[in-house]
């Protein structure tokens, strides 16, 4: 069996086609289920996003099972290959689990370290679980994969400190109030600027937003989104007196805020007044910061902090790519192991059957036991077929994760002479209808690099 990751992102496609390629909610029981009759796939996770789509699959042939996932996007979305193909990254093996590790912990992402990610991972595993398309590989692979994205999150700082100018101005707004539930926030200009750091002080409890723009319609409708109210240009001046937060970001070649605007207005007030200027050219005169109680920041004091705050995402990153290294590992070296579960159970199944022989024989020999006497020795004889497996149990797992693990299941094959058992595990397998069993998973599809 073989791991295989067939997708696309924000790095490597437009968002043209990223729309095209996209599974909606209420298909994608279908679309999973679809993938899984796929030939070749015998386990699948489907991670669909605005900004990324990935087949995550266990296949039987990778060269088989990269042409059939190509094949399915092709038919669901009925869009020809030859559209899409080159915008594909084709992942299999420690590359593809790698992959899976980077992305829950947002070091995949167009904002490094976000971790929205990690959720919408964590809901795609469950759905594919919830409609029956993972097995044993991807239940474990997927459940390692988000407790680890877990704890990166919770032990370090990769998704803490402000990556965006439109939520630097958050931060920095919070360093000034306590809390924004009472404050009053102005927007200057309705364009996307503006909405995008409004929505991150609406959404941190800002409790009144009010708009301002030389359109009014534009004005009227960017208020509307966050239950706030628009106001015509000519009451800018006035609106700076009931503002805590002023949010700048027109298309004006010159400041549409002066000081002789706002020194009257501060007259009025019995708070400072936070002003933050994300327009090029700048909407609010420099000489304004030399006012008391006023404080402002223009876009490149924005910029500088989403810089610092950058570098410090970066240095956890490096730390966390070393804990992937050791992640990835441990997965290969579980399924290392797993290769030798069909020897195991061969083994216990032939050593049980010989017990119960024995047992039987005994009975036939001594049939006034009494059941006590007959649970006392069918207790004993199991007991030491226990004991006696133990230690070549043991020997085997440890073998399997070294370069010797071939030789070694060969040895252990014929020393115990496990061919029929094995044959006939094999034989039930392969006429199962479900998945196939993870036992029967080669370890020659996981290639150390």
């Amino acid at each position: 069996m073989h791991i295989l990751t067939v997708g696309l992102n924000h790095k490597t496609a437009p968002v043209e086609l990223r729309e095209k390629l996209s599974f909606s909610e209420d298909r994608l029981q279908l679309a999973l289920r679809n993938l899984r009759d796929m030939k070749s796939i015998m386990e699948c996770v489907i991670v669909s996003t605005c900004n990324r789509m990935e087949l995550y699959v266990v296949c039987d042939q990778l060269h088989t099972g990269e042409y059939y996932a190509k094949a399915y996007l092709e038919n669901w979305f009925h869009i020809p290959r030859e559209e899409f193909g080159d915008y594909l990254y084709i992942k299999n093996g420690q590359d593809a689990v790698h992959h899976l590790f980077r992305v829950v912990c947002g070091m995949d992402s167009m904002v490094l370290g976000e971790t929205q990610i990690l959720g919408q991972v964590k809901q795609a595993f469950q759905t594919a679980m919830a409609y029956k398309t993972t097995g044993t590989l991807f239940n474990t692979l997927f459940k390692q994969a988000i407790t680890f994205g877990k704890r990166v999150h919770s032990k370090t700082e990769i998704g803490q400190n402000a990556v965006s100018v439109s939520y630097v101005a958050v931060e920095l707004g919070k360093k000034m109030f306590d809390s924004f539930r009472d404050k009053t926030i102005l927007l200057i200009g309705a364009g996307k600027m503006s909405e995008l750091t409004a929505k991150h002080f609406y959404s941190s409890g800002t409790s009144r937003v009010l708009v301002i723009n030389r359109t009014f319609s534009k004005a009227e409708e960017l208020a509307d989104k966050f239950r706030g109210e628009a106001r015509p240009w000519d009451q800018l001046v006035p609106s700076l007196e009931e503002a805590d937060i002023v949010v700048s970001s027109t298309g004006a070649k010159e400041p549409v805020l002066t000081r002789a605007m706002v020194e009257p207005a501060l007259k009025y007030r019995r708070t400072p007044l936070f002003l933050i200027d994300i327009a090029v050219p700048r909407d609010i005169d420099p000489a304004i910061g030399e006012l008391e109680s006023v404080f402002l920041y223009d876009i490149d004091d924005l910029h500088g902090i989403v810089d610092a705050n950058m570098t410090l995402r970066k240095h956890e990153a490096e730390k966390i790519s070393a804990w992937i290294d050791d992640e990835v590992c441990e997965f290969g070296e579980w399924l290392d192991t797993l290769g030798v579960v069909p020897l195991i159970s061969a083994l216990r199944e032939k050593a049980l059957s010989i017990q119960e022989e024995a047992v039987k024989r005994i009975e036939r020999k001594l049939p006034n036991m009494t059941e006590k006497e007959r649970r006392v020795i069918r207790k004993h004889t199991k007991s030491i077929v226990n004991q006696m497996m133990r230690d070549p149990i043991v020997r085997i797992k440890e073998l399997a994760t070294t370069s010797q693990k071939e030789a070694a299941q060969e040895m252990f094959v014929y020393l115990f002479a496990l061919e029929e058992m094995l044959a006939k595990e094999e034989e039930e397998a392969t006429t199962h209808t479900e998945v196939k069993s993870p036992a029967l998973v080669s370890q020659k599809a996981w290639v150390r690099t």
